[in-house]
């Protein structure tokens, strides 16, 4: 039987290793059942917000941390290659490779291009901040535009201009160094053969033990998973 957490590991270690995702013949293939199988998976693991797919057919868009299409995000390792989603993502990216990585981006998605290094552990580039727009309650009301909008800024002010350019409201800034603590925690636990998303009480509790108190990161209280 194909389990959602088994589906997910598996996907992860072959982007991990290959750089790209799986497809339903492949995934048949690695673990060996049918396509019907793989592809009822890839649906009910989408439903459980597990991974993105494009739309009407079972290909993989998006499995958080990674993206399989091209975005602001840029992560090497001297391994492989991969796109993050967003600020959070990529570094989402560094905790699970457990590499040294550098991460390339576009300040707020404009002009400047940045790289940020993560060298044994450790972020060399500590002056920049990540914005969080998007509610987290409704954060899968519209994943991609979420995730497009965690991007990586300067400081508080230049946010502040960003904000008010793109009529996008402001939400929570964080220094990138806090952000990397919490990918760390938070994605932690993406490469365990028997993954669950996480519950509603424990993202509450891993946002407050990284004092992440804004509106932006309130949830409502749920059997639900985040």
């Amino acid at each position: 039987m194909i389990t959602k957490a088994t589906l997910h590991y598996t996907i992860l270690k072959v982007i991990i290793e290959k750089g790209f995702a799986p497809n339903v013949d492949n995934l048949a293939e690695i673990l060996d059942t049918d396509k019907a199988s793989i592809t009822k998976g890839l649906y009910e693991l989408q439903d459980y917000h597990g991974l993105v797919l494009h739309p009407n057919e079972p290909k993989i868009w998006v499995i958080h941390p990674f993206s399989l299409a091209p975005t602001n995000f840029y992560v090497t390792s001297q391994k492989r290659e991969w796109w993050g989603n967003c600020a959070w993502c990529s570094l989402g990216i560094a905790a699970l490779l457990q590499e040294d990585v550098e991460i390339s981006t576009l300040i707020g998605g404009e002009r400047k291009q940045v790289t940020i290094h993560i060298v044994d552990g450790v972020i060399q580039e500590k002056n920049y901040y990540v914005h969080f727009p998007i509610s987290m309650k409704n954060a899968w009301d519209n994943v991609m535009y979420t995730c497009s909008n965690m991007l990586l800024f300067e400081n508080e002010e230049q946010v502040n201009r960003w904000s008010k350019k793109h009529h996008i409201p402001k939400g929570d800034v964080q220094p990138i160094e806090k952000i990397w603590a919490f990918s760390k925690k938070w994605y932690g636990n993406h490469l365990n053969p028997n993954w669950e998303k996480w519950t509603i009480a424990e993202a509450k509790a891993m946002f407050a033990a990284f004092n992440l108190d804004h509106e932006i990161w309130h949830l409502e209280d749920s059997k639900e998973r985040f």
